[in-house]
């Protein structure tokens, strides 16, 4: 309802009814309106099947010893999750215009991305995967922009581009971003 009416017109009452639940038994669950979303959004982060994206994510990062396969892997995460998560997240920031809860979410959020973004980098440095010179902030700040809902949107919801190339285009930028070259 949110993505289909937008976020304003969409009210706890109508999310209410269209579930067959009372709006008291929304408002207790979520709190208001920011809670439902915030909610969804954690849904969509945790991907399709019984593991969530991100258990799957630390599981590749402890079990591969190749970095490229372990960027490539996030690739393949990515265009599960962004999917899900990024038309959400596009929601939560244009809300954010007129609505300061939905702004202060959106923060919110891209501070948690940032946040596993730079666990990720952590983890790749810890390895001893890094190129040299680069610090795990700075890896952070470039796996928080691959992972950016505006990226998705641009690449893929307005330039059409499908999935699968999608997941290349930032595999192959994250690989040179992030890691040395192969012969090197």
């Amino acid at each position: 309802m949110f993505l289909r009416d937008g976020f304003a017109p969409t009210t706890i009452a109508a999310i209410a009814a269209d579930v067959a639940v009372s709006p008291d038994t929304v408002y207790k669950t979520f709190g208001a309106k920011a809670g439902l979303v915030r909610a969804i959004c954690e849904r969509a982060l945790a991907g399709a099947g019984p593991i969530p994206a991100e258990t799957r994510s630390d599981a590749l990062q402890a079990d591969e010893p190749d970095p490229r396969k372990i960027i490539r892997g996030w690739g393949a995460l990515t265009i599960e999750v962004a999917p899900r998560v990024a038309p959400i997240l596009l929601l939560v920031r244009a809300a954010g215009a007129s609505d300061p809860e939905m702004a202060a979410l959106y923060t919110e959020m891209g501070a948690q991305r940032l946040v596993r973004m730079t666990h990720n980098a952590r983890n790749l440095d810890a390895a001893g995967h890094l190129r040299a010179g680069l610090t795990v902030e700075h890896a952070g700040e470039l796996l928080w922009t691959y992972s950016s809902p505006e990226l998705f949107e641009l690449l893929v919801l307005t330039r059409s581009w499908s999935l699968d190339r999608y997941a290349a285009f930032i595999s192959d930028a994250m690989i040179a971003a992030l890691l040395p070259p192969p012969n090197g």
